[in-house]
C-alpha cells in the first residue's frame, strides 16, 4: 500500500506544482511559482528513483487507483503499470524536466508570463507520467490528448506572435490527424478483445492473430488481418506525436516555442510518446510482419531525408529539431526491426544529449542577445567556455563517438537493423548508415560555425544577415549583438543543468547497454517473438561488453561519423567558400530542400485548399441549397402555396362549399373503385 501512495505521488506532485504556478500565477511572486513547479518535479523524481529501486528488487504493480466510468459490460478504470520499462521513462521524463525547470529561472526571468510558464511545464510533465505509468488504453489516450493540448499551449507561449500562433496550430492539427489514426486502433481493440487493460489485451492477442476484418462491411474480398491493422492504426498515432513523415512538418515549427520548452517536447516528453507506446505494444506488433515493415520503412524515410534538412538550416534551433526528426526515425527503425529495447534504450541516451543540445543553443541565444542564426556567430568558445564543453559534449554523443553514450545506442540500432529480414530492411540499413554521415556533418557544421572560426557577431545590421529571435519582448527590444559588444556565459542556473546533463550523456551508456539490451532488465515488460524475429539473440551474440565495442573504433559507422565531422571542418572552416559554390552548383537540390520537400506546400494547396472547397461546397449546396433552400424554405413554399390553393376556395358562398364537398365525395369514390379494380 505504501508503494501504491508513492506511484500517485510521482504524478500528482507535478501536478500539484502546476495548480499553484497557473491558479495564482497573477498574486504569488515569481519564487513562489518557480519554487512550487520545481518542487513538484524534484519530488516526483525523488520517487522516481525509490521505485525504480522497487522494481530492480522483482517487484512489479498493475492494478486499478479509481474507476471512472461504467458503460454497460465495459468497465473504465485509472489504474498504473509500474515495470521497468515504465520506470524507464519515469526517470527520463522527470530529470530531464527537473534540469528544464532549473533553467527556465535562468532562461525565462524577464518574461511577463513567468509564472505560466511554470504552471505550463509541469503541467507537460504530470500528463506525460500518467501517459506512461498507464495499465489501460484509455489512461494512455488521456496523457496521449493532454501532451498535446499543453504542448499547443506552449509552442503558442509568446501568443502574440503571429508564426507561433500559427505553429502551434500546424502542431495541433497535424496531431489531430495521427489521433484520428490512434482512437480507430484503440476502437477496434474494445470491440474485438472487449477490454482496454493492457494485460488482458496481450493475454488475447495470439488467439486473434489470425482474425481479419473486412474493410468494406460485408464484402470478403477486403477482409485484411485484424492485428496489421490494428497496429498500424496504432503506429498512426505514433507518427503524429513522435513526427514521423508525412506527420512531421509540426516539429520543426515548434521552435516558436521558448527554448525550454523545444528541450522538453523533443528530448524526454512528447516526441518519445510514440516510440514509448509502440514498445509497450510489442505483443500486438509482433504478430503483424506487415505492421513491423510499415514501421520500419517510415522510420527509415524519416531518418535519412530530415538529415538532409538539417545541412542547409541556419537558425541553431532548427538544426537541433531536424536532428531530432531524424533520431526519432532511428528509433523507429529499431521498432520495426523488433528491437524494442534497443529503441528504449536510444530514447534515453537521446533524451539526456538531445536535451543538453537544446538548452546549449538556448545558452547561445542568451550569450548573442537572442540572435539564433549561427551565420552570425563564431568563436564563442573563448566568451561561453562553459557552453562550448557542453555543446560539444553533446555533438559527440549525437554522432555517436566511441564511448560516448549515442554511440552505444545508435551502434546497436545500426547492428540490429543489418540482423533484421523484415521486408524493407535493406533499404532501412542503407538509410541509417547514410545517416551517420549526415548527423556528423550536420553537427559539427553548427558547431564550427558556432564556436569556431571567425568571429562574425557585432557586426552593423546591414552586414549581418537575417535571423530569427527568441525573447519575451520580441517586437520592442533589440536581437543581436550591437557593434563592439561581445557574447558571455549564461548564469549558473543555466550552466548547471547542462553540466549535470553532459555527465549521462558520456557515461549512461557504458553503464547500462549491458544490463538493458542484454541482461534481461525490461523482462516481461516487452514481448519478442525469438523464433520469427532473432534480431536481439543474434545481437547478443556479437556483444562482449560495453569496453570491446567502444574499442571497436574501425568500423564503418565511426569511419562514416569521423568523415562527417571532418568535411564540416573542411566545409566551413578550411575552405568556407565550398558550401556557396555547392549551393550555386545545385541550385534545383538546394531549393527543393529549402522548401522541405514542398510537404507544407502540398498540405497548404491540396489538403487544406481541398478541405476549404469542400466545406465551401458543401456550405453552399448542401447547407444552403438543398436543406435551407429545399427542405427549410423548400417545404414553407409547399404549405404556402397549398395555403394560396385553398384559400381560393374559402369565400364564404355556400354554393362554393358545396362544390368543394361535391368534388371530394366524387374524388374520393373514384380512388375506391380504383382500388377495388386492382
Amino acid at each position: 500500500m505504501e508503494m501504491q501512495k508513492l506511484y500517485l505521488l510521482v504524478p500528482m506532485a507535478p501536478l500539484l506544482g502546476a495548480i499553484v504556478a497557473g491558479l495564482f500565477c497573477r498574486v504569488i511572486p515569481r519564487w513562489l511559482a518557480h519554487v512550487a513547479a520545481i518542487a513538484g518535479v524534484g519530488i516526483a523524481f525523488a520517487a522516481s528513483i525509490i521505485i525504480w529501486n522497487d522494481v530492480a528488487a522483482g517487484h512489479a504493480f498493475d492494478g486499478p487507483v479509481y474507476r471512472w466510468m461504467t458503460s454497460g459490460d465495459y468497465v473504465f478504470q485509472v489504474g498504473f503499470l509500474i515495470d521497468p520499462l515504465t520506470v524507464t521513462m519515469m526517470l527520463v521524463v522527470t530529470f530531464v524536466s527537473l534540469m528544464v525547470h532549473i533553467y527556465t529561472i535562468g532562461y525565462m526571468r524577464d518574461d511577463p508570463g513567468y509564472n505560466r510558464f511554470f504552471s505550463y511545464i509541469s503541467l507537460f510533465t504530470f500528463s506525460m507520467l500518467m501517459l506512461v505509468m498507464s495499465n489501460n488504453f484509455m489512461q494512455l489516450f488521456f496523457g496521449w490528448e493532454a501532451v498535446g493540448l499543453v504542448s499547443y499551449l506552449l509552442i503558442g507561449f509568446w501568443y502574440t506572435r503571429p508564426t507561433a500562433i500559427f505553429a502551434n496550430l500546424k502542431a495541433f492539427l497535424a496531431n489531430r490527424v495521427g489521433d484520428f489514426g490512434f482512437i480507430l486502433g484503440i476502437g477496434l481493440i474494445l470491440a474485438n478483445f472487449g477490454t482496454l487493460d493492457y494485460q488482458p489485451v496481450f493475454d488475447q492477442a495470439k488467439n486473434l492473430a489470425g482474425a481479419t476484418i473486412n474493410l468494406i462491411p460485408g464484402d470478403d474480398s477486403t477482409a485484411v488481418s485484424l492485428m496489421s491493422v490494428t497496429c498500424i492504426l496504432l503506429f498512426i498515432g505514433a507518427m503524429g506525436k513522435s513526427a514521423q513523415v508525412p506527420l512531421h512538418v509540426w516539429l520543426p515549427d515548434s521552435m516558436e516555442g521558448p527554448t525550454p520548452i523545444s528541450a522538453l517536447i523533443h528530448a524526454a516528453t512528447m516526441v518519445t510518446a510514440g516510440i514509448f507506446m509502440v514498445s509497450r505494444m510489442s505483443p500486438l506488433f509482433e504478430l503483424s510482419d506487415t505492421a513491423l515493415s510499415f514501421v520500419l520503412v517510415i522510420g527509415s524515410i524519416t531518418a535519412l531525408f530530415m538529415g538532409f534538412l538539417g545541412i542547409i538550416q541556419n537558425d541553431i534551433k532548427r538544426v537541433v529539431a531536424y536532428s531530432t526528426l531524424s533520431q526519432l526515425g532511428y528509433m523507429t527503425v529499431a521498432l520495426g526491426a523488433s528491437a524494442y529495447s534497443v529503441a528504449i534504450f536510444h530514447l534515453m541516451t537521446h533524451a539526456f544529449f538531445k536535451a543538453l543540445l537544446f538548452l546549449a543553443a538556448g545558452s547561445v541565444i542568451i550569450g548573442m542577445h537572442h540572435d539564433q542564426d549561427i551565420r552570425n556567430m563564431g568563436g564563442l568558445r573563448k566568451y561561453m567556455p562553459i557552453t562550448w564543453l557542453t555543446s560539444l559534449i553533446g555533438s559527440l554523443a549525437l554522432i555517436g563517438t566511441p564511448f560516448f553514450s549515442g554511440f552505444y545506442s545508435k551502434d546497436s540500432i545500426l547492428e540490429a537493423v543489418k540482423l533484421s529480414h523484415i521486408a524493407g530492411s535493406g533499404f532501412a540499413y542503407f538509410s541509417v548508415m547514410a545517416g551517420v554521415f549526415i548527423t556528423a556533418f550536420y553537427s559539427f557544421r553548427m558547431y564550427f560555425l558556432v564556436f569556431h572560426g571567425e568571429e562574425r557577431f557585432g557586426k552593423p545590421p546591414a552586414q549581418a544577415h537575417g535571423h530569427a529571435h527568441d525573447g519575451a519582448q520580441a517586437a520592442a527590444e533589440h536581437h543581436g549583438l550591437a557593434p563592439g559588444q561581445k557574447p558571455h556565459e549564461t548564469p549558473w542556473v543555466v550552466t548547471l543543468p547542462l553540466i549535470l546533463l553532459a555527465i549521462p550523456s558520456v557515461v549512461i551508456g557504458y553503464v547500462t547497454i549491458e544490463p538493458m539490451l542484454y541482461g534481461g532488465f525490461f523482462g516481461k515488460a516487452i514481448f519478442i517473438d525469438g523464433q520469427a524475429h532473432p534480431v536481439m539473440q543474434e545481437l547478443a551474440r556479437h556483444f562482449h561488453g560495453a569496453l570491446a565495442m567502444g574499442l571497436h573504433v574501425f568500423s564503418l559507422p565511426v569511419l562514416l561519423a569521423l568523415a562527417g565531422v571532418l568535411s564540416a571542418w573542411f566545409f566551413y572552416l578550411a575552405r568556407p567558400g565550398i558550401p556557396a559554390a555547392i549551393k550555386a552548383a545545385c541550385g534545383p537540390l538546394y531549393t527543393l530542400l529549402e522548401n522541405k520537400y514542398y510537404f507544407d506546400e502540398f498540405y497548404e494547396r491540396v489538403i487544406a485548399a481541398g478541405a476549404r472547397l469542400l466545406g465551401r461546397g458543401l456550405w453552399k449546396g448542401g447547407d444552403a441549397g438543398v436543406i435551407d433552400g429545399l427542405i427549410v424554405d423548400g417545404s414553407v413554399r409547399v404549405v404556402a402555396g397549398i395555403a394560396m390553393l385553398a384559400r381560393l376556395f374559402q369565400s364564404g358562398h355556400i354554393y362554393h362549399y358545396a362544390f368543394t364537398m361535391i368534388f371530394g365525395v366524387c374524388a374520393l369514390l373514384s380512388i375506391c373503385i380504383w382500388l377495388l379494380r386492382a
